[in-house]
C-alpha cells in the first residue's frame, strides 16, 4: 500500500537557471546535486561556486545543481537568484516551510536526472567523495549511496560531543532497527532517480530524521545501498539544535520500530531479505551495463 506522506509542502517554487547543464558531457546522463539552505546568506555563494567548479572539472556527466531554499529570513534567496544568473545549470526553488527532509522531498520528486544527490551547504564533506558515491548508481551496481564518517579511511574532525552521539546514535538505530549502514545522518546522500521516487511517498518525515527513515526503508525494501568512506569537516556555526533533533530522532525510531508488517513496508523484513551495504572500492572503474 502507497501512504502518502502527512504534510508534504504545498511549496511555491521559483526556478531560475541559465543555460543548460554542462556542455561537452561525455555521456547524456545527468545528475542532480540539491544544496537544501536555511538562513546561509554568509557562505551560501562560496560554497555553491566551489561545487560548481569542481563538478565542472570532474564530473564526466551533465549536471544541474538545485539550491533548494526553505523559509529563510535572511538575503538567502536572493544569493541564491544572483548565482542562476552567474552560473550555467544552477538553478534556485523557494520553498515556504522549512525541512531539510521536506526541500529533499520536493526536489527529488519533480527531478527528471537520472541520478538525484544532495549535501550540506557547508560543503563539510569533501567534494572528492562526490565521484565514488554516484559511480555505483550510474553503473548499476546499487540503489542508494551514503556517506560513512565512521568507515575505515573516513577522516573526521569534530568535537568529542558530536562524535559520542553519532556513534552512540547509530548503535541504536543498529540495535532497535537491524540497520545495516552505519552512518545514517552524514549529509552526502544520492540514489537513483525512478528508486527515491517510489520511497518518497512513504517516508513521514520532513526535518532531520529523513534521512535515516530514507534509508531504513530501502534496506526493508532490500534495496542496495552503497557506503562511501568520506573526510568529514564539523562546521562550528552549524544550524542543528542538537537536542531537539536527538528528541525527534528518538520519536522517529520509536515510531519505525513499532510500525506494522504491512504498514506502508516498514514492518520488519522477510527472512532472508537483507540490503547489500559495501565500501566504495573498485566502482569507478566498473563497466556500464547495457541500457
Amino acid at each position: 500500500m502507497t501512504h502518502n506522506a502527512g504534510g508534504q509542502a504545498q511549496a511555491s517554487s521559483l526556478l531560475l537557471a541559465k543555460g543548460g547543464p554542462r556542455a561537452g558531457a561525455s555521456r547524456e546522463r545527468r545528475v542532480d546535486v540539491v544544496v537544501p539552505v536555511y538562513n546561509e546568506e554568509k557562505i551560501l555563494a562560496r560554497s555553491v561556486r566551489q561545487l560548481h567548479s569542481y563538478l565542472t572539472d570532474n564530473l564526466p556527466f551533465r549536471f544541474v545543481i538545485t539550491i533548494a531554499e526553505n523559509a529563510s529570513t535572511d538575503g538567502t534567496f536572493a544569493i541564491a537568484q544572483q548565482l542562476c544568473a552567474e552560473l550555467a545549470g544552477v538553478r534556485a526553488v523557494h520553498l515556504d516551510r522549512k525541512g531539510r527532509g521536506l526541500a529533499l522531498r520536493h526536489v527529488w520528486g519533480s527531478s527528471d536526472a537520472d541520478i538525484v544527490a544532495y549535501m550540506d551547504a557547508d560543503l563539510s564533506t569533501g567534494l572528492d567523495a562526490f565521484l565514488p558515491l554516484i559511480a555505483p548508481l550510474l553503473s548499476g551496481h546499487s540503489d542508494l549511496a551514503t556517506g560513512n564518517r565512521l568507515a575505515h579511511g573516513a577522516a573526521v574532525v569534530r568535537s568529542g560531543k558530536r562524535e559520542i552521539i553519532s556513534r552512540a546514535y547509530n548503535l541504536l538505530l543498529r540495535t532497535v532497527l537491524s540497520a545495516r549502514f552505519a552512518d545514517a545522518q552524514c549529509g552526502f546522500k544520492a540514489g537513483r532517480t525512478e528508486v527515491i521516487k517510489a520511497l518518497l511517498p512513504d517516508v513521514r518525515d520532513n526535518a532531520w530524521f529523513f534521512d535515516t527513515e530514507l534509508l531504513i526503508l530501502a534496506q526493508r525494501r532490500g534495496l542496495r545501498i552503497y557506503q562511501v568512506p568520506v573526510a568529514w569537516t564539523e562546521d562550528p556555526d552549524s544550524k542543528v539544535d542538537i537536542a531537539s533533533t536527538a528528541l525527534a530522532d528518538l520519536r522517529g525510531v520509536a515510531r519505525l520500530r513499532f510500525a506494522r508488517p504491512d504498514s506502508r513496508g516498514l514492518g520488519q523484513p522477510d527472512p532472508g531479505t537483507g540490503t547489500q551495504c559495501r565500501s566504495a572500492s573498485k566502482e569507478l572503474n566498473a563497466p556500464e551495463p547495457p541500457r
